[in-house]
């Protein structure tokens, strides 16, 4: 098994325990060893892996760290864990610093069992860093950074790899949750700059201001929406897909004739799919993908609403569409089934909903 599909079974298992884990011990029995054995680490072996790992810091005497990997004797990486659903903070990383300084280590882990942040010392030599380089979260996992943890693993452990680009990896991540802010709430300067693109002659008054933050917000989601649909049409393309479909409909090759024999059922019942509704469908797919094998995601037309299901089954529901009338709903579901409609005005508003709708594919990721 490669180590992307050792995350990606990790991911599923997390996603099913993470609600019954109340205590940290349960946490680091149901998921943190788990991810560490992942890495290629023997949790049972003392000599790779010391639990309560304890160093003496100054004055401080007996203080322990959670684990300790260890490698000819000597700590390579720190590990300290908190309660599944704890919010990770500085405040939890002190014992974390404390041993920085003091063990040959350069790695530093900060987990709650579904988060996990990788510190090292860019800031200043022998003192752990207060921002993570790196940072996975096993029910949401960005998998253009697997490949940097696997350089962490027992069999391709790289430190001057890990340190080369975790600078890059740190910057990167900062600019990444500065864009994100902005495409929640631009500010001021960057509504003015394009204000200024646009209308090169215009004065921006409050009025230009006001009617200017909310077409810089949408044209983030419409460049993102845009981006998200060429990303999933070409790597459905690349599983041998798609095959000269229009950019503009992408759609799974593996979907083509289910959605044939649909359309005709749906035709002969006075259902019409509406471009509007599958492009709604490919949004979703592209947001609940990160969670559900893509393959276990589907759809179904009804007369009063469109349907996303997982494995074609309505007792899995992930969410609906009220697209037939002047005010367009998205439905999403709770964990007992409870449908809450959120009125939406285009296509790409649905990415406003995305951790929902994740949470929803979630529940369904070990069924």
């Amino acid at each position: 098994m490669s180590f992307t599909e050792k995350i990606r079974t990790l991911s599923g298992r997390a996603a099913g325990l993470v609600s019954k884990l109340e205590t940290e011990e349960a946490t680091k029995n149901a998921l943190v060893m788990p991810f560490l054995s992942a890495l290629g680490y023997d949790v049972f072996n003392p000599e790779e892996v010391v639990p309560e790992f304890t160093a003496d810091v100054g004055t401080k005497r007996g203080e322990k760290v959670d684990y300790a990997i260890m490698r000819d004797g000597a700590a390579i990486i720190l590990v300290e864990a908190k309660r599944a659903g704890a919010t990770l903070c500085l405040n939890h990383a002190s014992q974390l610093y404390r041993y920085f300084s003091v063990s040959h280590a350069r790695i530093a882990i900060l987990t709650n069992g579904t988060e996990f942040q990788l510190y090292t010392d860019l800031d200043q030599a022998n003192r752990m860093d207060e921002r993570p380089f790196l940072e996975i979260d096993l029910l949401d996992v960005r998998w253009d950074l697997v490949d940097e943890l696997e350089k962490i693993t027992k069999d391709a452990f790289d430190l001057d790899g890990i340190l080369s680009t975790a600078g890059s990896l740190k910057h990167v991540r900062s600019i990444r949750k500065a864009i994100e802010a902005q495409m929640e709430a631009p500010e001021e300067d960057l509504v003015r700059f394009f204000h200024a693109k646009a209308c090169p002659s215009g004065r921006f008054t409050q009025a230009a201001r006001d009617e200017f933050t909310a077409l810089v917000r949408n044209a983030f989601s419409e460049v993102l929406s845009e981006r998200v649909s060429r990303r999933l049409r070409g790597l459905l393309e690349s599983e041998g897909g798609v095959q000269g479909a229009s950019t503009s409909t992408p759609a799974p090759a593996e979907d083509e004739s289910a959605t044939a024999k649909a359309s005709a059922s749906d035709e002969g019942r006075g259902v019409v799919t509406t471009e509007e509704e599958r492009e709604a469908f490919r949004v979703v797919r592209a947001i609940v993908c990160s969670v559900l094998p893509i393959e276990r995601i589907a759809h179904r037309d009804t007369k009063s609403y469109f349907g996303v299901l997982c494995d074609d089954n309505n007792r899995k529901p992930i969410c609906r569409f009220h697209l037939n009338h002047a005010q367009w709903y998205l439905g999403t579901f709770d964990a007992e089934k409870n449908e809450t409609r959120h009125p939406i005005s285009a296509v790409t508003d649905i990415y406003q909903y995305a951790e929902q709708l994740r949470e929803a594919a979630r529940r369904y990721v070990a069924a």
